[in-house]
């Protein structure tokens, strides 16, 4: 083998090497960042390490709403199981009894706490500010 192929084979190995690298480097940090979403179906029938952050999307079940000052527990369901979830701090104005939310914190003794609570709407909705001057 001449000098220059040996050199272009080296580079070309080097070159595989490093992009080889790069996307395990990518890929192992898109790993340990991703949450995943449930159902309190789906979280029901699979396991979950304790302590995992993940998403639990469901609607907020009638009359399971207590407030106690800023802590509030409630349940979320997907009309096959539910979960019950707990959360201090203030909830968003769409959150009602009845309405989906997604919430995202830890799972702790089949108990979710949450860190945050995301309301949905359709995509009908209109802020009361812009709803007021229409």
């Amino acid at each position: 083998m001449n000098k220059i192929r040996k050199k272009r084979l080296v580079s070309v190995l080097a070159l595989v090497s490093t992009s080889f690298l790069g996307v395990f480097l990518i890929l192992s940090a898109l790993n340990s960042n991703l949450d995943y979403f449930y159902t309190p179906s789906e979280l029901m029938e699979v396991e979950i390490p304790q302590n995992k952050r993940v998403k639990l999307g469901g609607m907020v079940e009638k009359n399971s709403v207590v407030k106690n000052g800023t802590n509030i527990t409630f349940n979320i369901t997907d009309y096959q199981e539910t979960i019950s979830v707990s959360f201090n701090g203030v909830v968003p104005d769409l959150f009602k009894e009845g309405s989906g939310i997604v919430a995202y914190g830890k799972l702790i003794n089949n108990r979710l706490v949450a860190e945050n609570i995301f309301a949905k709407h359709d995509e009908n909705y209109m802020p009361p500010s812009i709803e007021i001057s229409s």
